[in-house]
């Protein structure tokens, strides 16, 4: 029964669902291109140096 399903299947589907999803990870690869890596950097290395104020003023009181 199951290799009856198999036989069943629409290749031109199959082809139209991979093109689209392929499609769909190019538009995610372009957005991921938009990102300021610098600007990440510059903000985790911020959010370091705030822990490490928070941390180092606890330790005093």
């Amino acid at each position: 029964m199951a290799n009856n399903n198999a036989s069943k299947t629409n290749a031109q589907k199959v082809r139209q669902q991979n093109q689209q999803s392929a499609q769909g990870q190019s538009q995610n690869f372009e957005f991921a291109s938009e990102t300021d890596a610098q600007q990440v950097r510059q903000q985790n290395q911020q959010s370091a140096q705030r822990k490490q104020q928070a941390s180092s003023k606890g330790q005093q009181q």
